[in-house]
């Protein structure tokens, strides 16, 4: 047997560029107990906290190839919720040393998750879905309470409504125009409104009144008032002719729609955010204007009523109308002050406000340019000259990030530095740190090449023009009009004296480095110039080129789908490639001049052979086009990426694919291998430079072909996507299957079967079965319980109502031992149990040889409960008790919270007798 070829592994380590991404809502975050300076925004497949301060990333929440779709900081600032592409819901604890860890992860929607929303209390998470259904989570309990379905269309906002009820109430809107209360206990929605014509995108509840933000530029608004109960009607009166009120019958709250705030912005309303304190109401549309509202306090709305009374009374006499036609209710305009507005750079994508002391308002906002913004507002009922604004940007982070997707990356020759080139500029990296060592501002870049020595990089520009920039300054030293169309491609002579273009206008140019002089006198220095020495004139566009290292030839990429093949030195034609159905985008040459690959649109690679011609192999590479290929220095290997957003390694000699790299959201554009090929970086259209590093893990093609058929395997449920339980075609479980639940399903089954055979052969002292050495556990109740233990919270309902009926009876019987030996186990036994009997009440009820085992698991349920409830009743009185004892010995307030209210009540103690004394001394 032939000795194999083995490869060495490139991982993934970061991403970078990224600041923001467009598709999910920011928030505010607090880390270590510090507000409105941290910033929680996603980023592509991860989250980030952005220091707005330093500038920098404080923490990222990471997770693989699905983006984040929204994402909720809990209101005790301790844990953030994370919405993803694919229906999954992930909670990560902030202020844990494992933080990167989720504490909990949730499947609850088919599609992507498009709103989450905490309760007051933080205790009760409510997540809605592209999939029209909403689901309510328990965060403690990490598993869902119920899911609720009704909405025809994408659910756009969910909220709590704890300020009036004492009901649990959810109330969300949705794309299909209507907004639905839904009743948590009964999972029933009893009310919904339907005067919206236009589709409802967001929400907000301030006090008593609803604001709800549609298609138009006015956001209606809504009076919630709680009922008494009282009926006054009967049935004989409905029978007469008279309907009932349902609102009366079964409605906790009556809903009246008592005016319309108009926006000044334009299109829909895509985002309404209150602060914390329910003070100030902020919204935005589809443009760059940031309209904020303050609420009025009853004190205030009185006088501002007063005041527009004595103005409408005056008016009145002025004109001689009838003063008893003057209405003296309030009006929302006496409820709701418009502050003054903000006007963003770009197009605002989501933004999340809080308000400070001294009335403060703090408005965070994110940009569709890959930026953040936080502005100050002066957020008072005070009237304020239109000449003295008080808004004003705070800070600003756009540095870290191209404001345009990045069309070209290229690393330095020492491999140390990175350059990434984009629709507004050129920014070198720090390859270690991945930080931003400089910024260029330039036009739309389509190539870049550093030049040998790295003081100089060579940039493509979409006007045919070509930048000469010094990395050291950053500045352009030249622009040089090189073509008249778009210079799609540089190559980089390999005796390293010049450089060759290829253009949209059909040439093909060679230029020669030359030093010229700058500056006068003793400031007189020597900076790059090109000098043009020949050009070569095409029938078709030259979309890319690339010389052999061995200086004989010149491979032009061009649009007629054919790769043309010139001597370099008299621009003789060699050779025709032709095989492709597409153009030709993208190519590279081989370090020992031998082999050529090609890649193209028609998402094919095909590798030729430079000697004579010949296609070697096609390849089906990607799923769409092929968009850059590079080889590896000194290796056949080589890398591409394709607008599938796939980054894959390939051998050249035996055209077998090596690796699938985790490669971009949405399309791949440029990529670059260092050129000690260590390191690769690729750029795409979801805003990220990705790096990946060479490891010294080896490599075996058949494994790695098998891991990816494991892993397809594994991402298709193998009992169906069908959630309907059997006797039970009305119940809709909070969770959803997933693969995790079928194999937990799966390890109860060899739990119990290894269990029954283990108690067979007791009598004989069997050896311990390896799944039980592995869980360390010694008798089969232990293993058992370990088993469940080891099910993800989420999962467990899922993977119970995968078993057989047989195989639940045996778990019930096994349950009155467990509850006996493990009482530390409680709380999960008695969930098992509780949702066994829910789900197969009819058979378990019908079997009689189970009435004994259910009134035995009754009484000891009742009994365990009990006790559990006491020992906890007895702690939480006796914290209480030392609670009260500590701060009466110190004087000082347990929790952070009432510590500071108490200290600011202090400073206004003291300042208040700072002033006295100073009138005194006066």
């Amino acid at each position: 047997m032939g000795l194999t070829k083995q490869y060495l592994a490139y991982r993934a380590i970061d991403s970078f560029n990224i600041i923001t991404s467009g598709r999910a809502n920011v928030n505010f975050a607090v880390v270590d107990k510090t507000e409105g300076r941290y910033v929680a925004a996603p980023a592509a497949e991860n989250v980030i906290v952005w220091d707005l301060r330093m500038g920098d990333r404080k923490l990222t929440l990471r997770r693989e190839k699905f983006e984040v779709t929204c994402l909720r900081v809990s209101p005790d600032h301790l844990h953030i919720a994370v919405g993803y592409t694919d229906g999954m819901v992930q909670i990560f604890d902030l202020c844990s040393d494992r933080y990167y860890d989720p504490i909990c992860t949730l499947a609850l929607h088919k599609n992507a998750v498009s709103i989450l929303r905490y309760d007051l209390q933080g205790m009760r998470l409510v997540s809605g879905g592209l999939d029209t259904e909403l689901v309510v989570v328990d965060v403690v309990e990490q598993a869902g309470r119920a899911r609720l379905s009704g909405h025809n269309a994408a659910i756009t906002d969910a909220h709590f409504l704890q300020r009036l009820v004492d009901e649990s109430v959810v109330v969300s809107c949705s794309k299909d125009t209507q907004i639905k209360f839904w009743n948590l206990e009964t999972q029933f929605c009893f009310k919904t409104i339907v005067d919206n014509r236009t589709e409802v995108w967001a929400l907000a509840f301030i006090g008593n009144l609803m604001v709800a933000g549609a298609g138009e530029s006015g956001m209606n608004v809504y009076r919630l008032r709680k009922h008494d109960g009282a009926i006054t009607e009967t049935l004989e009166s409905a029978v007469d002719g008279l309907s009932i009120d349902d609102e009366d019958t079964i409605s906790p709250i009556s809903v009246s729609n008592c005016g319309t705030i108009q926006r000044a912005g334009k299109g829909r309303t895509v985002n309404l955010v209150t602060d914390p304190s329910e003070r100030v109401i902020s919204c935005h549309g589809t443009n760059d204007l940031i309209e904020n509202f303050y609420i009025c306090t009853p004190e205030e709305v009185k006088k501002r009523l007063t005041k527009r009374l004595k103005k409408e009374k005056k008016t009145a006499e002025d004109e001689g109308a009838d003063e008893a036609k003057l209405s003296a209710e309030q009006s929302l305009s006496d409820e709701i002050k418009r502050l003054e507005s903000i006007r963003a750079k770009q197009k605002i994508k989501s933004i999340d406000v809080v308000l400070g002391q001294n009335q403060e308002l703090r408005v965070l906002v994110s940009l569709a340019n890959n930026s953040l913004s936080l502005y100050s507002l002066e957020a008072s009922i005070k009237t304020r000259k239109a000449t003295d604004p008080s808004a004003k940007l705070l800070r600003s982070l756009t540095r870290l990030g191209h404001q345009s997707e990045v069309r070209s990356v290229c690393f330095s020759n020492d491999s140390l530095a990175i350059g990434s080139g984009a629709g507004e500029s050129f920014k070198f990296w720090d390859r270690d740190a991945m930080q931003c060592l400089r910024t260029v501002p330039t036009d739309y870049i389509l190539c870049s090449k550093f030049v040998p020595g790295d003081h100089y990089v060579l940039l493509g520009m979409k006007s045919g023009q070509l930048l000469i920039v010094d990395v050291a300054a950053a500045d352009i030293v030249e622009e040089i009009p090189a073509h008249e169309g778009e210079l799609w491609s540089i190559a980089i002579l390999p005796d390293q004296k010049g450089c060759v273009t290829g253009s949209g206008d059909s040439t093909v140019k060679i230029w020669t480095f030359e030093l010229i002089d700058a500056g006068e006198g003793a400031a007189q220095t020597k900076v790059l110039s090109l000098l043009h020495k020949n050009t070569l004139k095409l029938e078709e566009t030259v979309l890319c080129l690339a010389v052999s290292p061995d200086m004989k030839y010149l491979a032009v990429g061009l649009l007629d789908a054919t790769v043309k093949v010139f001597f370099l030195d008299t621009f003789k034609f060699y050779l025709s490639l032709y095989g492709h159905k597409l153009p030709v985008i993208c190519m590279d040459i081989s370090y020992d001049s031998n082999l050529i690959v090609t890649g193209s649109a028609d998402r094919n690679v095909k590798v030729w052979g430079l000697s004579f011609g010949d296609c070697h192999r096609s390849i089906f590479a990607h799923d769409d086009s092929v968009m850059s290929v590079q080889f590896i220095p000194r290796t056949h290997m080589f890398f591409t990426c394709g607008k599938d957003g796939k980054v894959k390694q390939w051998d050249g000699d035996n055209f077998e694919k090596i690796l699938t790299l985790p490669g971009h959201i949405g399309e791949a554009y440029c990529l670059s291998v260092s050129p000690n090929g260590r390191y690769l970086v690729t750029c795409g259209s979801d805003r990220t430079l990705r790096m990946y590093e060479r490891t010294e893990e080896t490599i075996v093609l058949k494994d790695v072909q098998e891991e990816e058929r494991e892993q397809m395997e594994n991402e298709q449920l193998a009992t169906g996507e069908d959630n309907t339980v059997p006797l039970l075609p009305g119940l809709k479980m909070p969770s959803r299957k997933t693969v995790g639940s079928e194999q937990s399903a799966e390890s109860i089954l060899e739990c119990l079967e290894i269990s029954k055979q283990f108690e067979l052969e007791a009598e004989e002292k069997p050896e311990l079965h390896p799944l039980m050495q592995a869980l360390q556990v010694k008798n089969p109740k232990d293993f058992l319980v370990s088993t469940l233990m080891r099910i993800r919270a989420s999962d467990l309902e899922e993977a119970l109502l995968l078993l057989p009926f047989a195989t639940v009876c045996e778990v019930l019987e096994r349950l009155p031992t467990l509850l006996t030996q493990r009482p530390d186990q409680l709380e999960l036994l008695c969930r098992v149990t509780i949702f066994l009997f829910k789900v197969h009440m009819k058979p378990i009820s019908a079997a009689k040889n189970l009435k004994p085992l259910l009134v035995k698991l009754l009484s000891m349920l009742k009994r365990d409960v009990g006790q559990l409830r006491d020992v906890l009743g007895w702690n939480l009185h006796a914290l209480a008790l030392l609670q009260t004892e500590v701060e009466q010995r110190d004087g000082v307030q347990l929790f952070r919270e009432a510590t500071q209210a108490r200290k600011k009540r202090d400073k206004k103690r003291r300042e208040a007798s700072k002033r006295r004394l100073q009138i005194q001394m006066i």
